[in-house]
This record gives structure tokens, C-alpha cells and sequence, in this order.
């Protein structure tokens, strides 16, 4: 199953879509841009990339087309709104749409198949309608500045083969996870474990302080003992212990505690819809929610450190 793209959409220029666009144009692809912020359009069109006013007219000038969106709502408005993507009575150029936002995987699966029921303008291949692939990433802004992002890819496995290539121009890693809505079932799984990882070695340092270990020297165990993870290692949440990680910059950049409070919510969604036992997903989600509206909505999530346990600075 090949695919013959000339030319790219990209809707969602937030501070994760404008950079994987950029890496795009910046690997040779023709790349056609849509956002509801009139600056970021502004900025792209400065640049020689052409713009569109809405979904569908990114569509009619598109091979593929790639979202990405901050919530649920907002993908099935670009969709399946009245300017949007899929309007099922015309037929569409676009042979594969990939979503990178970070959603429910029943909101995925709800849209894979309204773009299943569509009819291709003209037939390419093996492409007898158009597909739909959920592709979440992670690694945030810095990956997406950097092309390392990681996509986790849920759908058809022989378009994922054929999507590769664009993929690889925005990231280093492109992981085949099962059928729709599995891409958008390992973000939020990869994220609730990195939340929860990110409590317990929060909740590690603040007792080690209060038992009279420095966090360095509390590091230096984990990170050579059973304990070591991401968040002690690569992003350790006490600020004087690491370079280079939002802790040292007071929480500023990184991945801001509400949207690890948006993920939460969805995997809490997920777990009781699925009749699961999942205390941890529960207090992470709560905990969270509470930092939050202590106002450090917009710091890096590993703030829990110092704005829900009361941690201290590594002097």
C-alpha cells in the first residue's frame, strides 16, 4: 500500500504543531496550514507556506492531512464540524488523515469511521477510501522542535507502513500499536504512568529530606538501584539537582501540569467506563486537579514536587 503524497495539510499550530509542520517543510513536503489563531497564520504565511480559512479547504488541497488539537471537541469539529474535514457527501482528495492530539480512544474510533464512510475524489492504488491513523506523540515541545518525537500509531497497519515516511520527518520513532483508537489507548497509559512515577519519586525526596538525605545524594540511590525511572533520571523534580529540566528553571517550559491533568481525566474516564480498579489513576488525577487550581496550572508537572508536597530546593 503506497502513498503518494505531493502535498500535506497540517491543522493545530500550537506550540507541538507548528514545530512538526516546520520539520515537514523542512524535509521537502508541500505543507498547507489551517488555525484558528490569526498570528500563527500570519507567522506561516510569512514564511511562503500557504494558508486556508477552514478544515475543508485544507482538505480539497491535500494528499494527507495531519491534526493536531488540543481536546477531544476540538478534533470532532475539524472533523466532522460544518467547515470541516469529512464532508461525506462530496468526495475527498485526502487518501490518509493522521490526529496527533492526545484524546479518548473512543473519540478516535468515532472518527475512523466517519472518514471510512467517505468516498475518495479519485481512487490511488490500493486506496479504495479514505483511512484514518490516531498517532499521539510523545516527548514534547523540545522533541517537536527537534524531529525525536515518539508516535504511537493506531489503525491500519498498511497505512501506518505507508505513513512512515512522514512520521520519520517528525520524529525518530513510530510504534505500530493495533487497530483504531490504540495509538490514542497508549498515550494516555504512557502518561499515567509517567504522572504516578512522577508522585512517587516526589513523595521519595520529600521523605528523604525530612529523614535527613539530600535530594542529590537520594538521586545518586535511585538512579543506581531499582527505583531509577524518567523522572529521577532524565527529569529529576528537585530544583539544584539537575541541569537543563524545568525544575532548574522554576517549573518554566516543558509539559504543563494541565495537561497532564487533561490526560489524567482521560484515563480516569477510560478506567470507569472499563470498570477497572485504579486507585493511583484516581489520586493522580485528583492530586493533579488540585495543583491546578492552586494556580501552577501552567508550570511543568514535576511542580508537584515543590507546590503539592512542600519539597525544598537543593542548596
Amino acid at each position: 500500500m503506497e502513498l503518494g503524497v505531493s502535498s500535506v495539510g497540517f491543522i493545530g499550530l500550537g506550540n507541538m504543531g507548528s514545530r512538526m509542520a516546520n520539520n515537514l517543510i523542512k524535509n521537502g513536503y508541500k505543507v498547507a496550514v489551517h488555525d484558528i489563531n490569526c498570528n500563527v497564520m500570519r507567522m506561516f504565511s510569512d514564511m511562503g507556506v500557504p494558508t486556508k480559512e477552514t478544515p475543508f479547504e485544507v482538505a480539497e488541497a491535500s494528499d494527507v492531512v495531519i491534526t493536531m488539537l488540543p481536546s477531544s471537541s476540538h478534533v470532532l469539529d475539524v472533523y466532522t464540524g460544518p467547515k470541516g474535514l469529512l464532508r461525506c457527501t462530496n468526495p475527498m482528495r485526502p487518501q490518509l488523515l493522521i490526529d496527533s492530539s492526545t484524546i479518548d480512544p473512543q473519540t478516535s474510533r468515532k472518527v475512523s469511521v466517519a472518514v471510512s464512510n467517505c468516498i475518495l475524489k479519485e481512487k490511488k492504488g490500493y486506496w479504495e477510501k479514505p483511512v484514518m491513523l490516531d498517532a499521539p506523540v510523545s516527548g514534547g515541545v523540545l522533541a517537536a522542535e527537534a524531529g525525536t518525537l515518539t508516535f504511537m500509531v493506531g489503525g491500519s497497519e498498511d497505512a501506518y507502513l505507508a505513513a512512515e515516511p512522514l512520521f520519520l520527518s517528525m520524529g525518530k520513532n513510530a510504534i505500530y500499536c493495533g487497530g483504531g483508537g490504540t495509538g490514542s489507548a497508549a498515550k494516555i497509559c504512557n502518561n499515567l504512568a509517567l504522572a504516578v512515577s512522577m508522585l512517587g519519586v516526589s513523595e521519595a525526596f520529600v521523605l528523604g529530606q525530612s529523614l535527613g538525605i539530600s535530594a542529590g545524594t537520594l538521586t545518586k540511590v535511585l538512579n543506581t538501584s531499582s527505583a531509577r525511572c524518567w523522572s529521577s533520571d532524565s527529569y529529576n523534580p528537585v530544583p539544584g539537582v539537575m541541569e537543563g529540566v524545568p525544575a532548574s528553571r522554576n517549573y518554566a517550559g516543558g509539559f504543563a501540569s494541565k495537561l497532564m491533568a487533561k490526560d489524567l481525566n482521560l484515563a480516569a474516564t477510560s478506567a470507569k467506563e472499563g470498570g477497572l480498579q485504579c486507585p493511583l489513576t484516581y489520586q493522580a488525577q485528583e492530586i493533579y486537579t488540585e495543583l491546578c487550581k492552586d494556580g501552577h496550572e501552567s508550570k511543568d508537572f514535576s511542580c508537584v514536587f515543590r507546590h503539592y508536597y512542600g519539597g525544598q530546593d537543593e542548596l
